[in-house]
C-alpha cells in the first residue's frame, strides 16, 4: 500500500480488548496559516463518524487553545475526545523535532477510548518546510490553498514534496485571486511524482469525500 500504510505501529495491549491493535491509526493535518487545516478537520470529523470510525482529535497552537475550542463547540464530535497542545514554540518542533506532547496526547486519548480507530493530530499553521515526524503519525496530509499563489507546488518545499496527500484547498477562490487552478494541480503532481494531490473546497464540502476514502483506504484498511 503506497504512503504511510506501512509505517502502522500497533501492537496489542494487555489494557485492550482481546485482538485490539494497541492504539488508533494517527494521520496529521498541516499546512500554513490559513490554509483551511481546521476547516477541513470539521468536514472530516462528521463524515468518519458517519462511517461508524471511532476518531478523536488533538491540535497544536502557539500558546492557546483556540483549535480545540472551536471544535469543541462545533458540536461534530464529543469535547472530551478533543485534546490541545500547545506548542510554545514554532508550531512544526511539536510535530517533527520534538513530538514528546503530541504523542503523549495521542497515548491519552488511546487510554482513555480503547476502541479508538482514528486520532488526527492538526499542526499549528507554518511553512511551507513543516513535515511531521514519522514517530507520531502513520499517514499525512499537507493543505494549501490557492489564495497562497499557484506557484506554491514550484517552490518544492518540504510538506509538498513530502506529505502522502497533498490537498490543494479554497478552489472556489481561483478566479477571484487570478489563480491558474489547472495548471496549479498539474505542477503539483509534477514535483510528486506517483503521490496523490486532491482538490477541495472545505467551506462546502467539496473533494472532502475523496479525502475520507484515501484515508479509509490507505491508513483504516476501509474497517
Amino acid at each position: 500500500m503506497p504512503g504511510g500504510s506501512d509505517r502502522l505501529h500497533h501492537t496489542s495491549g494487555p489494557d485492550l480488548p482481546a485482538g485490539k491493535p494497541r492504539g488508533a491509526a494517527r494521520v496529521g493535518i498541516g499546512g500554513p496559516v490559513g490554509s483551511g487545516k481546521t476547516a477541513l478537520l470539521e468536514q472530516l470529523i462528521p463524515r468518519f463518524i458517519a462511517r461508524g470510525t471511532e476518531i478523536a482529535v488533538i491540535t497544536n497552537d502557539l500558546v492557546t487553545a483556540e483549535d480545540a475550542e472551536r471544535i469543541r463547540r462545533s458540536g461534530l464530535i464529543a469535547p472530551e475526545r478533543v485534546l490541545a497542545v500547545e506548542t510554545g514554540a514554532c508550531p512544526h518542533t511539536a510535530i517533527r523535532e520534538d513530538p514528546t506532547l503530541n504523542l503523549a496526547a495521542a497515548d491519552e486519548l488511546d487510554r482513555a477510548y480503547p476502541h479508538l480507530d482514528l486520532i488526527l493530530v492538526e499542526s499549528g499553521g507554518d511553512n511551507l518546510a513543516s513535515s511531521f515526524s514519522l514517530d507520531l503519525v502513520d499517514y499525512w496530509l499537507f493543505v494549501i490553498d490557492v489564495a497562497g499563489g499557484d506557484d506554491i507546488p514550484r517552490k518544492r518545499g518540504l510538506g509538498v514534496l513530502k506529505c502522502d496527500l497533498l490537498v490543494i484547498n479554497k478552489t472556489d477562490l481561483a478566479s477571484h485571486v487570478r489563480v491558474d487552478l489547472p495548471r496549479m494541480a498539474r505542477e503539483a503532481a509534477e514535483v510528486r511524482p506517483g503521490k496523490p494531490v486532491l482538490q477541495t473546497n472545505c467551506a462546502t464540502g467539496e473533494g472532502v469525500d475523496a479525502v475520507v476514502a484515501r484515508i479509509a483506504r490507505e491508513v483504516l484498511f476501509d474497517r
